[in-house]
Formats: structure tokens, C-alpha cells, sequence
């Protein structure tokens, strides 16, 4: 009885952190900062397929680092020196087919949730109306990443397309501790991120 009673409780935690939505049409494509290329390399596959006019990838650097930290992955394809996340997304982009002047530019946000604030700032100064959106993020980043997104662009339709960039997945995160402790570290940031600005 208790096993299935916390297989259901996984199996909930799981569907909520895992968010994915097939991708529709949209206005723009979102790529949060990082340091991993696949999120960017999706979102110029997508952009290819005629699946949005814009791509906005998002950031300046990690706050605890105080610089960017460098590539994590692919980095004997992308080996410039990168000031910052989003000229590292923007070098992605450009090397798998994204028009310059298509890609928009916001490189001062530090955390997920400047990422939305400050993504927002850039498409009202552009003066871009976002109905659709594609979020292109980590696959267990998703969930939190577009609780901030809807919470800036409240009347938006967000399709989430998640990406494997560091292997934890859905299908392996409870395997390991390393993909357990990735995935209840999102439930705990969400609660406690969440709870402090929603009482506000």
C-alpha cells in the first residue's frame, strides 16, 4: 500500500517537473541562459521549420559565478571567447542556420526569473505581441522555467520543448542521485521561490 501511495506521489512530481507540450506556430522562441548548447540548437531546428519569427535567448551570467562560467558541452564547435550566456546562445544559433537579425538580444539577466522579467522588457521595447510561445530549457528545468514565463507573459500559450543537455531525463532521473537530487531541488526552489513572491 505505502509503495504505491509514493509511486503515485513520483509519479505526480514527475509529470509536474517534466512539463512538454507538443510545439504549435508561434511569435517567438525563448532560450533561457546557460551554458549548454542543445536548448539552442533545438530552437534554431525549430526556427528552421518555420516555427516562429523570433528567437530571444536570455542572459548575461550565472549570480553565483559573477562571469560565464564557459561552455559545458560541444565546445570544440563553439570555441569563441563568450562574454556572456547570450552571446555564447546567440554564436549557437548563427552556427546552425539563424539569420542574425533574427535573434533578439537580452544579456543582463542572472537567474531564471530575470530571464522572463528582462525577455519581457525586450519584446515590449520591440513591440512584438507574443500570443505563442516555444520555450526551448532544460528538461527538468521546465516547469519552473515557465511558471516565470506565464508570470510575465500571463495571456501567452507557452509550448515547453524540453531538451536532454546534462542526461537527466524523465525516464532515468530516479535512478541516480545526482538526477534525484536535480529534480527535488526544482520542487524545493519552486515551493519556496514561489511562496516568498506570491505572499507578497
Amino acid at each position: 500500500m505505502m509503495n504505491d501511495v509514493y509511486e503515485k506521489f513520483l509519479k505526480g512530481s514527475e509529470e509536474f517537473i517534466f512539463a512538454e507540450n507538443k510545439p504549435e506556430k508561434s511569435d517567438i522562441i525563448f532560450v533561457p541562459g546557460n551554458g549548454y548548447p542543445q536548448m539552442a540548437e533545438k530552437a534554431a531546428e525549430l526556427f528552421k521549420k518555420g516555427m516562429a519569427d523570433w528567437i530571444l535567448p536570455s542572459g548575461k551570467y550565472s549570480v553565483v559565478n559573477g562571469k560565464f562560467s564557459g561552455v559545458l558541452e560541444k565546445s570544440n564547435v563553439y570555441d569563441k571567447e563568450y562574454g556572456t550566456e547570450w552571446e555564447f546562445l546567440r554564436d549557437v544559433l548563427i552556427k546552425n542556420g539563424v539569420p542574425d537579425q533574427k535573434i533578439l538580444k537580452e544579456d543582463q539577466a542572472t537567474f531564471t526569473y530575470e530571464n522572463a522579467i528582462y525577455s519581457r522588457q525586450v519584446t515590449d521595447h520591440a513591440e512584438l505581441e507574443i500570443e505563442r510561445a516555444i520555450l526551448c530549457c532544460k528538461s527538468y528545468h521546465a516547469r519552473r522555467c515557465l511558471m516565470y514565463y506565464q508570470l510575465l507573459y500571463p495571456k501567452t500559450e507557452f509550448y515547453v520543448v524540453p531538451v536532454n543537455a546534462d542526461g537527466i531525463t524523465r525516464e532515468n532521473w530516479r535512478k541516480n542521485e545526482e538526477g534525484i537530487d536535480a529534480v527535488t531541488g526544482e520542487l524545493s526552489r519552486i515551493v519556496k521561490q514561489f511562496s516568498l513572491m506570491l505572499e507578497r
